[in-house]
């Protein structure tokens, strides 16, 4: 019987706190099936979709939006963290459950007019991707769809960026 991806995930009861339930990708990654599976229904949800670019937050989100646009035959934008990026950026500060962060990108990476699709490993709050989908559509471009391999249905990621096409391999219901 084929596995599903959900059976590559790894769920840890209680980490990193009482009743939180961490779901763990590095097993998707070090199983060469998993990993492709999880690529293969990132494609699948792109497939007949026009875009231009895919865009994927440091870190976790480098691991699926690179293997996914090279794929497709699209570039590859990374938004990183503050201070990483060699040359001129755009930034844009987002609120964390404890404080504030800041990703940034390369002021030309994205021109006017481009169709972007954000993929990352996991949407919880919806907060850095909100972040993101500010920055991309600042420099002109548009956000045609937003891929996770995970969603925490529970956090409400989903309404907050309600706006936008969202696909995910895998729901939770919970946190």
């Amino acid at each position: 019987m084929k596995k599903k991806l959900e059976d590559y995930v790894t769920s840890i009861p209680d980490y990193p706190e009482p009743g939180i339930i961490f779901r763990d990708i590095t097993t998707i990654l070090q199983d060469k099936d998993g990993l492709h599976l999880a690529v293969d229904k990132l494609i699948e949800m792109l497939e007949g979709l026009e875009f231009d670019l895919v865009v994927g937050p440091e870190s976790r989100g480098f691991i699926f939006s690179v293997p996914v646009a090279y794929a497709m035959n699209k570039g590859f934008v990374p938004m990183r963290k503050k201070g990483k990026l060699p040359r001129k950026t755009v930034s844009m500060t987002y609120e964390l459950e404890y404080g504030q962060d800041v990703i940034e990108m390369h002021e030309d990476a994205i021109k006017p007019g481009q169709k972007v699709v954000i993929i990352d490993d996991l949407i919880a709050t919806g907060g850095t991707t909100e972040a993101m989908i500010k920055l991309i559509e600042q420099m002109g471009g548009e956000v045609v769809k937003l891929a996770y391999v995970i969603e925490l249905a529970g956090l409400k990621g989903r309404e907050r960026l309600k706006n936008y096409d969202i696909g995910s391999v895998i729901v939770y219901e919970g946190k």
